[in-house]
Protein backbone atom coordinates (compact mmCIF):
# COMPACT_ATOMS: atom_id res chain seq x y z
CA UNK A 1 0.00 0.00 0.00
CA UNK A 2 0.76 3.12 -0.41
CA UNK A 3 0.95 5.77 2.81
CA UNK A 4 1.58 9.52 2.87
CA UNK A 5 2.99 10.48 6.11
CA UNK A 6 2.66 14.02 7.44
CA UNK A 7 4.89 15.11 11.21
CA UNK A 8 6.21 18.17 11.56
CA UNK A 9 8.27 17.77 14.58
CA UNK A 10 11.12 15.73 16.26
CA UNK A 11 8.48 13.93 18.23
CA UNK A 12 6.12 13.43 15.46
CA UNK A 13 9.49 11.80 13.23
CA UNK A 14 10.06 9.96 16.27
CA UNK A 15 7.01 8.27 16.47
CA UNK A 16 6.00 7.91 13.14
CA UNK A 17 9.57 6.05 12.20
CA UNK A 18 8.51 3.74 14.88
CA UNK A 19 5.31 3.10 12.98
CA UNK A 20 6.39 2.87 10.04
CA UNK A 21 8.70 0.22 11.03
CA UNK A 22 5.82 -1.46 12.26
CA UNK A 23 3.80 -0.93 9.29
CA UNK A 24 6.47 -2.31 7.02
CA UNK A 25 6.96 -5.64 9.02
CA UNK A 26 3.17 -5.70 8.05
CA UNK A 27 3.19 -4.90 4.55
CA UNK A 28 6.50 -5.56 2.84
CA UNK A 29 5.14 -4.09 0.07
CA UNK A 30 4.80 -0.47 1.40
CA UNK A 31 5.50 2.39 -0.18
CA UNK A 32 6.06 5.22 1.95
CA UNK A 33 6.02 9.19 1.11
CA UNK A 34 6.32 11.42 4.16
CA UNK A 35 7.28 15.09 5.84
CA UNK A 36 9.46 14.22 8.25
CA UNK A 37 12.97 14.10 9.72
CA UNK A 38 16.15 11.58 9.74
CA UNK A 39 14.22 9.02 11.63
CA UNK A 40 11.46 8.29 8.93
CA UNK A 41 14.21 8.85 6.33
CA UNK A 42 16.10 5.94 7.96
CA UNK A 43 13.11 3.40 7.53
CA UNK A 44 13.13 4.36 3.97
CA UNK A 45 10.79 5.79 1.24
CA UNK A 46 10.39 9.48 -0.28
CA UNK A 47 11.09 12.43 2.12
CA UNK A 48 9.44 15.80 0.90
CA UNK A 49 10.00 18.19 3.62
CA UNK A 50 11.92 17.88 6.58
CA UNK A 51 10.53 19.16 9.55
CA UNK A 52 13.29 22.08 10.54
CA UNK A 53 12.07 23.71 8.00
CA UNK A 54 8.16 23.46 9.03
CA UNK A 55 9.19 24.00 12.92
CA UNK A 56 7.56 28.19 13.62
CA UNK A 57 6.80 28.42 17.27
CA UNK A 58 4.92 31.66 18.75
CA UNK A 59 2.56 33.64 17.02
CA UNK A 60 4.80 36.40 16.10
CA UNK A 61 7.20 33.93 14.07
CA UNK A 62 3.89 31.81 12.87
CA UNK A 63 2.76 35.59 11.16
CA UNK A 64 6.21 36.12 9.88
CA UNK A 65 6.44 33.07 8.02
CA UNK A 66 2.65 32.67 6.56
CA UNK A 67 3.62 32.99 3.07
CA UNK A 68 5.80 30.31 3.62
CA UNK A 69 3.52 28.28 5.52
CA UNK A 70 0.66 28.91 3.10
CA UNK A 71 3.14 27.75 0.04
CA UNK A 72 3.99 24.75 1.79
CA UNK A 73 -0.07 23.50 2.03
CA UNK A 74 -0.62 24.63 -1.30
CA UNK A 75 2.65 21.96 -2.17
CA UNK A 76 1.26 19.19 0.13
CA UNK A 77 -1.77 19.11 -1.46
CA UNK A 78 -0.52 18.63 -4.89
CA UNK A 79 2.36 16.54 -3.84
CA UNK A 80 -0.82 14.12 -2.38
CA UNK A 81 -2.83 14.09 -5.19
CA UNK A 82 0.27 13.02 -7.54
CA UNK A 83 1.29 10.65 -5.24
CA UNK A 84 -2.05 9.24 -5.23
CA UNK A 85 -2.04 7.09 -1.73
CA UNK A 86 -4.14 4.70 -0.03
CA UNK A 87 -3.90 6.33 2.81
CA UNK A 88 -2.54 9.74 4.52
CA UNK A 89 -1.42 9.33 7.95
CA UNK A 90 -1.14 12.96 9.90
CA UNK A 91 0.92 12.74 13.24
CA UNK A 92 0.21 15.52 15.79
CA UNK A 93 1.47 19.26 14.30
CA UNK A 94 -2.54 20.20 13.74
CA UNK A 95 -2.22 23.57 12.62
CA UNK A 96 -1.22 22.10 9.30
CA UNK A 97 -2.28 18.61 9.60
CA UNK A 98 -6.36 19.68 10.79
CA UNK A 99 -6.17 21.93 7.23
CA UNK A 100 -4.72 19.16 5.33
CA UNK A 101 -7.27 16.99 6.73
CA UNK A 102 -10.08 19.09 5.41
CA UNK A 103 -8.82 18.96 1.93
CA UNK A 104 -8.24 15.05 2.21
CA UNK A 105 -12.07 14.61 3.12
CA UNK A 106 -13.08 16.86 0.20
CA UNK A 107 -11.03 14.71 -2.43
CA UNK A 108 -12.38 11.56 -0.73
CA UNK A 109 -8.86 10.26 0.31
CA UNK A 110 -8.72 7.85 3.48
CA UNK A 111 -7.28 9.91 6.42
CA UNK A 112 -5.98 8.81 10.28
CA UNK A 113 -5.10 10.99 12.55
CA UNK A 114 -2.06 9.51 14.72
CA UNK A 115 -1.47 11.35 17.94
CA UNK A 116 -4.43 13.82 18.61
CA UNK A 117 -3.80 17.43 18.87
CA UNK A 118 -4.42 18.32 22.88
CA UNK A 119 -7.69 19.96 21.72
CA UNK A 120 -9.28 18.96 25.64
CA UNK A 121 -7.37 21.93 26.93
CA UNK A 122 -8.12 24.38 24.68
CA UNK A 123 -9.71 25.01 21.67
CA UNK A 124 -12.31 22.26 22.02
CA UNK A 125 -14.57 23.04 19.06
CA UNK A 126 -11.94 21.12 16.71
CA UNK A 127 -13.39 18.46 17.46
CA UNK A 128 -16.30 19.11 15.15
CA UNK A 129 -13.84 19.55 12.52
CA UNK A 130 -11.87 16.69 13.28
CA UNK A 131 -15.18 14.27 13.54
CA UNK A 132 -15.84 15.63 9.97
CA UNK A 133 -12.55 14.86 8.46
CA UNK A 134 -10.68 12.28 9.90
CA UNK A 135 -11.73 8.76 9.35
CA UNK A 136 -10.03 7.22 12.06
CA UNK A 137 -8.29 8.60 15.05
CA UNK A 138 -5.41 6.96 17.06
CA UNK A 139 -5.07 8.81 20.64
CA UNK A 140 -1.80 8.04 22.60
CA UNK A 141 -3.62 9.31 26.17
CA UNK A 142 -6.30 6.87 27.55
CA UNK A 143 -8.66 9.79 28.69
CA UNK A 144 -8.97 10.98 24.89
CA UNK A 145 -11.06 7.86 24.48
CA UNK A 146 -13.58 9.24 27.00
CA UNK A 147 -13.13 13.03 25.65
CA UNK A 148 -13.92 11.96 21.73
CA UNK A 149 -16.67 10.04 23.02
CA UNK A 150 -18.72 12.55 24.61
CA UNK A 151 -18.56 14.13 21.07
CA UNK A 152 -19.54 11.01 19.23
CA UNK A 153 -16.72 10.55 17.93
CA UNK A 154 -14.71 6.52 18.53
CA UNK A 155 -10.76 6.02 18.77
CA UNK A 156 -8.06 3.92 18.72
CA UNK A 157 -6.07 3.90 22.12
CA UNK A 158 -3.81 1.18 21.92
CA UNK A 159 -1.10 2.99 24.45
CA UNK A 160 1.85 5.79 24.07
CA UNK A 161 4.33 5.29 21.44
CA UNK A 162 6.93 6.95 23.73
CA UNK A 163 7.57 3.18 25.67
CA UNK A 164 8.48 1.85 22.38
CA UNK A 165 11.06 4.48 22.20
CA UNK A 166 12.42 4.24 25.24
CA UNK A 167 13.65 0.50 24.59
CA UNK A 168 15.52 2.39 21.48
CA UNK A 169 17.44 5.54 22.93
CA UNK A 170 21.44 5.13 22.18
CA UNK A 171 24.26 6.03 24.04
CA UNK A 172 22.90 5.81 27.42
CA UNK A 173 25.94 4.18 29.36
CA UNK A 174 28.29 6.76 27.79
CA UNK A 175 25.65 9.83 28.75
CA UNK A 176 26.25 8.19 32.41
CA UNK A 177 30.62 8.03 31.64
CA UNK A 178 30.49 11.51 30.01
CA UNK A 179 28.19 13.13 32.58
CA UNK A 180 27.79 11.50 35.81
CA UNK A 181 30.47 12.63 39.07
CA UNK A 182 31.19 11.09 41.78
CA UNK A 183 29.37 11.52 44.81
CA UNK A 184 26.67 14.06 42.66
CA UNK A 185 23.49 13.14 41.92
CA UNK A 186 22.03 14.19 38.22
CA UNK A 187 19.03 16.65 38.01
CA UNK A 188 17.87 17.54 34.75
CA UNK A 189 16.47 20.87 33.91
CA UNK A 190 14.11 20.88 31.13
CA UNK A 191 13.33 24.85 31.01
CA UNK A 192 10.87 24.22 27.62
CA UNK A 193 11.37 25.11 23.78
CA UNK A 194 10.60 28.92 23.03
CA UNK A 195 12.93 31.43 23.72
CA UNK A 196 10.50 33.07 25.84
CA UNK A 197 10.03 30.54 28.43
CA UNK A 198 13.60 29.37 28.68
CA UNK A 199 14.05 33.26 29.38
CA UNK A 200 11.69 32.73 32.52
CA UNK A 201 12.30 29.56 33.58
CA UNK A 202 15.65 28.84 33.16
CA UNK A 203 17.09 31.50 35.84
CA UNK A 204 14.84 30.35 38.46
CA UNK A 205 15.85 26.77 38.11
CA UNK A 206 19.43 27.24 37.97
CA UNK A 207 18.79 29.61 41.32
CA UNK A 208 17.38 26.49 42.82
CA UNK A 209 19.37 24.17 42.36
CA UNK A 210 22.48 26.79 42.85
CA UNK A 211 23.32 25.85 47.02
CA UNK A 212 23.49 22.02 46.24
CA UNK A 213 26.94 20.68 45.60
CA UNK A 214 25.72 17.55 46.02
CA UNK A 215 23.39 17.97 42.47
CA UNK A 216 25.00 18.27 39.25
CA UNK A 217 22.25 20.01 37.08
CA UNK A 218 22.30 19.25 33.55
CA UNK A 219 20.13 21.73 31.07
CA UNK A 220 17.90 19.85 28.16
CA UNK A 221 19.08 22.10 25.08
CA UNK A 222 17.00 22.40 21.83
CA UNK A 223 18.96 22.33 18.95
CA UNK A 224 17.17 25.00 17.62
CA UNK A 225 19.09 27.33 20.10
CA UNK A 226 22.80 27.40 20.60
CA UNK A 227 24.91 26.98 23.45
CA UNK A 228 25.60 30.65 23.89
CA UNK A 229 21.80 31.27 24.30
CA UNK A 230 21.67 29.70 27.16
CA UNK A 231 24.63 30.90 28.48
CA UNK A 232 23.82 34.04 28.32
CA UNK A 233 20.83 33.62 30.37
CA UNK A 234 22.52 31.83 32.88
CA UNK A 235 25.16 34.64 33.51
CA UNK A 236 28.04 33.95 35.58
CA UNK A 237 26.97 30.77 36.29
CA UNK A 238 28.92 28.00 34.99
CA UNK A 239 26.11 25.33 33.51
CA UNK A 240 26.14 21.79 31.36
CA UNK A 241 24.10 21.54 28.47
CA UNK A 242 22.92 18.82 26.28
CA UNK A 243 21.35 18.89 22.81
CA UNK A 244 19.81 15.73 21.59
CA UNK A 245 20.27 13.38 24.72
CA UNK A 246 17.03 14.30 26.79
CA UNK A 247 16.31 10.47 26.71
CA UNK A 248 19.57 10.00 28.18
CA UNK A 249 19.62 12.54 30.12
CA UNK A 250 16.16 11.69 32.20
CA UNK A 251 17.33 8.07 32.03
CA UNK A 252 19.81 9.09 34.38
CA UNK A 253 18.42 12.15 36.36
CA UNK A 254 17.73 11.46 39.92
CA UNK A 255 14.75 13.94 39.53
CA UNK A 256 13.92 16.96 36.68
CA UNK A 257 12.31 20.59 36.82
CA UNK A 258 10.41 20.27 34.10
CA UNK A 259 8.44 22.94 32.47
CA UNK A 260 4.98 22.60 31.76
CA UNK A 261 4.15 20.67 28.19
CA UNK A 262 4.98 17.26 27.12
CA UNK A 263 8.10 16.99 28.76
CA UNK A 264 6.40 15.95 31.85
CA UNK A 265 5.13 13.07 30.39
CA UNK A 266 7.95 11.85 29.81
CA UNK A 267 10.03 12.51 32.91
CA UNK A 268 7.28 10.70 34.15
CA UNK A 269 7.22 7.67 32.01
CA UNK A 270 11.03 7.61 32.13
CA UNK A 271 9.94 6.71 35.97
CA UNK A 272 11.80 10.29 37.12
CA UNK A 273 10.51 12.43 40.16
CA UNK A 274 9.86 15.82 38.57
CA UNK A 275 8.64 19.07 39.51
CA UNK A 276 6.25 20.40 36.95
CA UNK A 277 6.73 24.75 36.77
CA UNK A 278 4.97 27.20 34.80
CA UNK A 279 5.19 30.86 35.07
CA UNK A 280 3.61 33.07 32.36
CA UNK A 281 3.42 36.85 32.20
CA UNK A 282 0.20 38.43 34.15
CA UNK A 283 -1.82 39.26 31.32
CA UNK A 284 -0.88 35.55 29.61
CA UNK A 285 -1.66 33.91 32.45
CA UNK A 286 -5.38 35.13 33.20
CA UNK A 287 -6.24 34.53 29.88
CA UNK A 288 -4.66 31.16 29.66
CA UNK A 289 -6.81 30.31 33.13
CA UNK A 290 -9.99 31.29 31.32
CA UNK A 291 -9.07 29.36 28.28
CA UNK A 292 -7.69 25.72 29.72
CA UNK A 293 -9.97 23.75 30.48
CA UNK A 294 -7.70 21.07 32.64
CA UNK A 295 -7.44 20.52 36.94
CA UNK A 296 -4.16 20.12 36.24
CA UNK A 297 -1.43 21.47 33.88
CA UNK A 298 0.96 18.30 33.66
CA UNK A 299 0.04 15.17 31.38
CA UNK A 300 1.10 13.00 34.68
CA UNK A 301 -1.52 14.22 36.78
CA UNK A 302 -4.32 14.69 34.20
CA UNK A 303 -3.79 10.85 33.54
CA UNK A 304 -3.58 9.73 36.89
CA UNK A 305 -6.27 11.65 37.68
CA UNK A 306 -4.86 13.22 41.10
CA UNK A 307 -1.98 15.37 41.86
CA UNK A 308 0.97 12.85 42.16
CA UNK A 309 3.61 15.41 41.05
CA UNK A 310 3.97 18.93 42.26
CA UNK A 311 2.61 21.64 40.02
CA UNK A 312 4.44 24.87 41.14
CA UNK A 313 2.05 27.62 39.05
CA UNK A 314 3.08 31.34 38.69
CA UNK A 315 3.71 32.63 41.79
CA UNK A 316 3.99 30.05 43.72
CA UNK A 317 6.91 29.18 40.70
CA UNK A 318 9.90 30.80 43.07
CA UNK A 319 13.81 29.23 43.15
CA UNK A 320 12.97 28.55 46.63
CA UNK A 321 9.88 26.41 46.55
CA UNK A 322 11.67 24.71 44.10
CA UNK A 323 14.79 23.89 45.72
CA UNK A 324 12.07 22.70 49.03
CA UNK A 325 10.86 20.24 46.50
CA UNK A 326 13.64 19.14 44.68
CA UNK A 327 15.01 18.65 47.99
CA UNK A 328 11.82 16.52 49.09
CA UNK A 329 12.26 14.41 45.81
CA UNK A 330 15.52 13.75 45.50
CA UNK A 331 16.06 12.21 49.39
CA UNK A 332 15.31 8.97 50.70
CA UNK A 333 11.69 9.93 51.85
CA UNK A 334 8.05 8.21 51.80
CA UNK A 335 7.43 11.42 49.18
CA UNK A 336 9.70 9.92 46.93
CA UNK A 337 8.62 6.06 47.32
CA UNK A 338 5.05 7.73 46.60
CA UNK A 339 5.93 9.51 43.39
CA UNK A 340 8.04 6.23 41.52
CA UNK A 341 5.03 4.15 42.94
CA UNK A 342 2.88 6.46 40.80
CA UNK A 343 5.01 6.75 37.94
CA UNK A 344 4.94 2.83 38.09
CA UNK A 345 1.01 3.02 37.74
CA UNK A 346 1.39 6.15 34.73
CA UNK A 347 3.31 3.26 32.85
CA UNK A 348 0.67 0.46 33.45
CA UNK A 349 -1.95 2.76 32.41
CA UNK A 350 -0.60 4.51 29.42
CA UNK A 351 -0.75 0.99 28.11
CA UNK A 352 2.80 -0.57 28.02
CA UNK A 353 5.40 -1.63 25.70
CA UNK A 354 3.90 -2.38 21.94
CA UNK A 355 1.99 1.00 21.14
CA UNK A 356 3.32 1.26 17.57
CA UNK A 357 2.99 -1.95 16.42
CA UNK A 358 -0.81 -2.49 17.75
CA UNK A 359 -1.33 0.85 15.90
CA UNK A 360 0.33 -0.33 13.27
CA UNK A 361 -1.95 -4.04 13.36
CA UNK A 362 -4.94 -2.09 13.78
CA UNK A 363 -4.33 0.57 10.21
CA UNK A 364 -3.92 -2.02 8.24
CA UNK A 365 -6.31 -4.07 9.32
CA UNK A 366 -8.54 -0.86 8.91
CA UNK A 367 -7.45 -0.66 5.55
CA UNK A 368 -7.80 -4.01 4.56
Amino acid sequence: MKYYIIAGEASGDLHASNLMKELLSRDTAADFRFWGGDRMQAIGGTLVKHYRDLAFMGFVEVIANLPTILKNLDFCKKDILQFEPDVVILVDYPGFNLRISTFTKSKGIKTFYYISPQIWAWKQSRVHQIKRDVDEMFVILPFEKEFYQKFGMETHFEGHPLLDAMKEIPNVDQFRKNHQSEGQDIIALLPGSRKQEIKKMLPIMLEAVSKHPEWKPIIAGVSVHDFKFYQEIAGEKPIQVVFGETYQLLLNAKAAAVTSGTATLEAGLFGVPLVVCYKGGNISYQIAKRLIKVKYISLVNLILDFPAVKELIQDQLTAKSLELELIKITENTEERKSILSNLLNLQAISGGEGASSRVAEKMISLLS
